[in-house]
């Protein structure tokens, strides 16, 4: 398999869309709008054009996966700290379990780091996550708005001790709402 990965294009839209849908149509646990979900971010303020990436088979040319981040905040009583939201993942099925989702979190934790944010956090998988360096969350003090189980709820730091002196509750962009 032949995987490039690059940035998403204003072209990629309708293709992306259909690669999100086609991720998620046999996922239980998904209501099957996490392209919604990526269109309200794109038209956000939280939207970063860097971390909406796309991985592409250079033999087919087809894109096959995509990766976005959005802004967040990490909020107390006595401060709000910015951080990113790793949310969708998205790998067509045929492409699944190839290593594409590594390569798309791989490249996109390295820019994102380049671009000088500091953490980041995600809701997902307790097995897959932690594989890129993810602890629970709760490790530093930090909750969801929302009730989720905790083992799935996980935060990573792109630079050393970002989550040291952190706690508190995370703010989702309006875009998921």
């Amino acid at each position: 398999m032949n995987i490039f990965i690059r940035e998403e294009q204003t072209q990629d839209y309708k293709n992306v869309e259909q690669v999100i849908k086609s991720a998620f149509a046999n996922v239980s646990i998904s209501d099957q709008t996490e392209h919604n979900l990526v269109a309200n971010i794109r038209n956000s303020g939280a939207y970063i054009r860097e971390l909406s990436l796309v991985a592409i088979d250079k033999d087919t040319e087809q894109i096959v996966g995509h990766i976005l981040y959005s802004k967040i905040a990490i909020i107390n009583e006595e401060h709000s700290i910015e951080s990113l939201a790793l949310a969708p993942v998205s790998v067509i099925p045929t492409y699944q379990k190839k290593g594409v989702g590594k390569l798309l979190i791989e490249e996109s934790l390295r820019i994102a780091s380049k671009l000088g944010y500091e953490s980041v956090i995600v809701l997902g998988h307790p097995n897959y996550y932690p594989k890129f360096g993810f602890q629970k969350a709760s490790r530093w003090g930090i909750k969801a708005p929302f009730h989720v189980p905790d083992e799935v709820f996980m935060a990573l730091e792109l630079k050393k001790d970002a989550l040291k002196n952190v706690s508190g509750v995370v703010e989702y962009s309006k875009a998921f709402l």
